[in-house]
């Protein structure tokens, strides 16, 4: 199997530094590497760098994927918009694991395909995919935590030594608004980590709509006013330095605690069990393969209908049709050609429906004798069952 990984690593909340910079590019001499942005891909060998460090260090998200099926992505916040005790309850082995380092909180998604299938990495995502994710963690949108969890589950269903005892014991954790209506960085999660779609629906039907994502200026306006001016020029000044974060998320965050505008990430009073959320996927599974069938025995009908009037018309008028066959052959190009053999057999079925099929093997001997000297119309005809004489 050939071999292909790709690594790439984005700093958001600051740039980095020439002596950083300097760190880095010692690591590859191919990568592709600017203060913000870090590209590379192998065919052979593997990256010298240690992924976590880097994170912890530099950069606020990663991505990493390999054609036989392993997929990562990590995220950096600082602790104050997102703090362990909140992601904790989401983590899941194989799925989602945090720590924290220096006032920042880390977060790893990760699947592995353990059926060793090779990975289509050509229609795979850039890091551009899932950068959003991050803005929406520390705005307090907990949905890409729950898309983890719903992961993990996904991959315990397929176990097979699991008892069923333990699906009855294991308890989701809690649900976040909005799981119906994602948004597009969640959907690109959802699909990098083979969330499985029915488990998610089911899962859904316990999540309130989304709150708006509209920030009230005005209100914010009054909040910032009240703020220290001395808290407010050091928030200025070092992100003028890029000493600091960027303070837009951080101060939307604790507006958002101060005037409440937020509501609990959970928004059903009882939490349902591992075995619950799989029987309900179960049940969701099994209605929209109903649906499934439904939908292709009405699109099947609707063809026969649309069919059976095409014969009517052709029934209504055959010595037309076997004029134009005749007109069609007589081109004596390819696409008349095919043409012309998918109207005799739209005409054998008409004769058929009639009781005539005597009349039709007459009238296609008839024109297999004025057309026999074209041997390329003769062998479409052989190919299609159309005996002439």
């Amino acid at each position: 199997m050939s071999v292909y990984q790709y690594y790439e690593f984005q700093a958001i909340d600051r740039p980095l530094t020439r002596d950083e910079l300097d760190g880095v590019r010692a690591l590859s001499s191919r990568a592709r590497i600017s203060a913000t942005h870090f590209v590379n891909e192998y065919h052979y060998g593997n990256f010298r760098g240690d992924e976590r460090k880097l994170m912890e260090r530099l950069y606020d998200a990663h991505l990493y994927f390999a054609n036989w099926g392993s997929r990562r992505l990590m995220l950096r916040l600082p602790t104050a918009l997102l703090p362990s005790r909140s992601a904790e309850p989401y983590c899941a082995e194989d799925a989602l694991s945090c720590w924290t380092r220096k006032g920042h909180l880390l977060l790893e998604f990760s699947y592995d395909d353990e059926d060793g299938g090779e990975w289509d990495f050509e229609t795979s995502s850039t890091l551009a995919s899932f950068t959003a994710l991050r803005a929406e963690l520390a705005a307090g949108d907990l949905r890409p935590l729950y898309l983890a969890w719903l992961s993990a589950l996904t991959r315990w269903e397929l176990e097979e030594d699991v008892d069923e005892d333990e699906y009855a014991s294991a308890f989701e954790p809690p649900v976040p608004a909005g799981l119906g209506r994602l948004t597009g960085a969640q959907r690109a999660l959802a699909d990098f980590l083979h969330v499985d779609p029915h488990l998610l629906t089911a899962a859904a039907r316990a999540s309130d709509a989304a709150p708006p994502s509209e920030v009230d200026e005005e209100s914010l306006a009054d909040w910032i006013r009240t703020l220290p001016q001395r808290e407010k020029d050091t928030l200025l000044l070092n992100a003028a330095l890029g000493k600091a974060p960027q303070p837009g998320p951080t101060l939307l965050a604790r507006h958002r605690a101060a005037s409440h505008a937020t509501k609990k990430p959970c928004t059903s009073t009882s939490r349902r069990s591992a075995a619950e959320l799989l029987d309900a996927a179960y049940r969701v599974r099994s209605e929209h393969t109903r649906q499934q069938g439904r939908a292709r025995a009405q699109a099947r009908r609707a063809e026969q209908r649309g069919r059976d009037g095409h014969l009517d018309r052709l029934a209504a008028n055959t010595g037309q049709a076997w004029q134009d066959a005749d007109h069609l052959i007589g081109q004596k190009r390819p696409g008349p050609y095919d043409t012309a053999v998918t109207l005799l057999k739209d005409l054998r079925e008409v004769h058929d429906r009639a009781g005539t099929p005597e009349e039709f093997q007459r009238r296609l001997d008839d024109l297999g004798e004025r057309h026999r000297g074209k041997p390329s119309f003769m062998q479409r005809l052989t190919d299609a069952g159309l005996t002439a004489g």
